[in-house]
């Protein structure tokens, strides 16, 4: 396919896309674009607003992050894929997005780094709620012969938000301080976490097989 405006406006705005991919698309462009404010900053926040803050504590914390991370979405993947049907998909997601961004609150009252770590394991939990389960709806409902295309609109305004928000949040951080960044994120995060519940109904229900009667 040629590159062209036309493709590109396309890929922006997400044309020719079913209600659940582009709800699935448009919200995490929200959610990436908020993340998009603190994640550049979000060492120097612990350095600047921690007591006893430095760049060891910054590593333990992304290290525990991601541990629990890691783990906890192989525990959480194995779960949803064994129960038919996705409802149980959804709603993993949903609250896993919604308790992602009440743990956000939880960064503006951190006054030591064990608060941070335990905090972190928070977050690792919430986030492995939400990759699975997000993934494993839009891979199902992605578009036939457009699973490219699809996947690609997801990456392309998603890394668009991101890099439209990271500077922002640089310059929002050293003019007015790191508050209103994270303040941001549960705000605008929790509006579209709340997005979501559209395509609730939209979800595919468990197949129930049909047995014959016996002669």
């Amino acid at each position: 396919m040629r590159l062209n405006r036309k493709n590109i406006k396309e890929y922006l705005t997400l044309r020719g896309v079913n209600k659940v991919i582009k709800v699935l698309i448009f919200s995490n462009v929200l959610m990436s674009g908020v993340f998009g404010l603190i994640t550049p900053v979000f060492a120097v926040y612990i350095i600047d607003t921690i007591p006893g803050g430095n760049v060891e504590v910054v590593g333990i914390a992304t290290t525990i992050y991601l541990l629990t991370k890691s783990f906890g979405q192989l525990f959480i993947a194995e779960v949803i894929d064994r129960i038919k049907g996705e409802r149980d998909d959804f709603w993993a997601m949903f609250i896993g997005f919604l308790l992602l961004f009440l743990v956000y609150a939880l960064y503006l009252v951190i006054n030591a780094p064990w608060q941070l770590y335990i905090v972190q394991i928070f977050n690792g939990l919430a986030t492995a709620l939400t990759f699975p389960s997000w993934m494993g709806i839009f891979t199902r409902h992605v578009d036939k012969d457009h699973e490219g295309k699809e996947w690609g609109m997801y990456s392309t305004t998603v890394d668009l938000s991101t890099a439209a928000t990271a500077a922002i949040g640089g310059v929002v951080a050293y003019t007015i301080g790191y508050k209103p960044l994270f303040v941001a994120i549960v705000v605008i995060g929790l509006l579209s976490t709340f997005l979501l519940l559209t395509i609730k109904d939209e979800m595919r229900m468990p197949k129930i097989r049909k047995f014959k009667k016996a002669k």
